[in-house]
């Protein structure tokens, strides 16, 4: 059976009052007493029943954390800084994996909206299929990432300005066929209009939308025509998914002045497939990424990408969340982490 506080109150010779008092901290108990009612707590192996606690003050003390993909080294690092700032400000954190379905985002709303957690941050990879649109009224929430919405408060960087960025750099390297690793994939029988535009049914994550964009934009501006066939399309971000469409590539196309590869994730696997086909970078082409992820310095070669600073995103989401958490009807307010091109070997002529 589980120790309840009166089974700690009876072995310790104290009040059940003083235990509650000793397990939360907030009123000052005697250092004998206080021995006392540490040692029964160890001996009883006592638990804190949290949903109990909970329905006293109205909190949990927990948050959840769903991002799409666990697997990448994107993730870790923003688990990681989500478990140490939400440390800080005393809450726990719950940490789950949506794998970009509305089903298990809808079940992660309806745990908050039944105060199994205080509030949730949550990474919808498109705006279209996420359950936030469906879901009814919404528990405390704050989205991070690339979505365009004005329903609840958002950190994002501005991917549009960060591609245009890191593809102004290549040009500014004598590069003029830039190939673009991780576009939209257009379906087979679509012009690929609208694909921009955010519209309902546009192929791709919002994050590959607005990155595509900024780098036509890029192109534009230095007056070098868009190529189509240097939009190199792929929709699951991982390195063995880039590494074979880029070693397709490599076998029907001309090889391009550079390959910018929407995330660093992506360039690992573009880096291992001009390996495999004898081209060095950046002597033959240039590649880059975008992330900064940590492994991204320790590529062979190096590789240049584009950063911002994850522990401000992560600290601002914490921030606007602890905000909706005090006052539902808060204002929803966006803030955009700032950017900048780390360059390093992979670029460097």
């Amino acid at each position: 059976m589980r120790a309840t506080v009166k089974d700690v109150a009876k072995l310790a010779g104290v009040s059940p009052k003083t235990v509650s008092n000793v397990i939360n901290g907030v009123v000052f108990v005697r250092p004998e007493t206080r021995a006392r009612v540490e040692q029964a707590l160890s001996e009883l192996d006592y638990v804190p029943n949290m949903s109990a606690r909970g329905l006293r003050n109205g909190r949990t003390g927990m948050i959840a954390l769903a991002l799409p993909d666990l697997l990448r080294p994107y993730s870790a690092e923003i688990v990681h800084l989500v478990v140490e700032l939400a440390h800080e400000r005393g809450w726990g954190v719950q940490i789950e994996q949506t794998a970009s379905e509305p089903t298990r985002e809808f079940e992660l709303l309806s745990k908050a909206r039944a105060y199994l957690v205080d509030g949730l941050i949550l990474n919808p990879v498109n705006l279209d299929d996420s359950a936030v649109l469906s879901a009814g009224p919404l528990p405390p929430l704050v989205l991070i990432g690339d979505v365009d919405q004005d329903l609840v408060s958002q950190v994002a960087i501005d991917n549009a300005a960060a591609a245009r960025d890191m593809t102004r750099h290549l040009i500014a390297r004598g590069c003029r066929r830039i190939a673009a690793v991780g576009t939209p994939e257009i379906p087979r029988g679509s012009s690929g209009a609208g694909v921009l535009g955010g519209v309902a049914g546009a192929p791709g994550t919002a994050a590959s939308r607005l990155r595509t964009a900024g780098y036509r934009e890029a192109l534009a501006e230095a007056g070098i025509p868009n190529d189509p066939a240097l939009e190199i399309g792929l929709d699951r971000w991982r390195p063995e998914g880039a590494a074979t469409v880029v070693g397709k590539y490599l076998a029907d196309h001309e090889l391009p002045d550079a390959f910018f590869c929407f995330t660093d994730t992506l360039a690992s696997g573009a880096l291992s497939a001009l390996w495999a086909a004898g081209v060095a970078v950046p002597g033959q082409t240039l590649v880059a990424g975008f992330d900064n992820v940590l492994e991204s310095q320790f590529m062979i070669p190096p590789l240049t990408t584009v950063d911002f600073d994850r522990r401000a995103f992560v600290a601002a989401a914490l921030e606007l969340l602890e905000e909706r958490m005090a006052d539902k009807n808060t204002a929803p307010r966006r803030v955009i982490v700032p950017h900048r091109v780390i360059e390093r070997v992979s670029t460097t002529r």
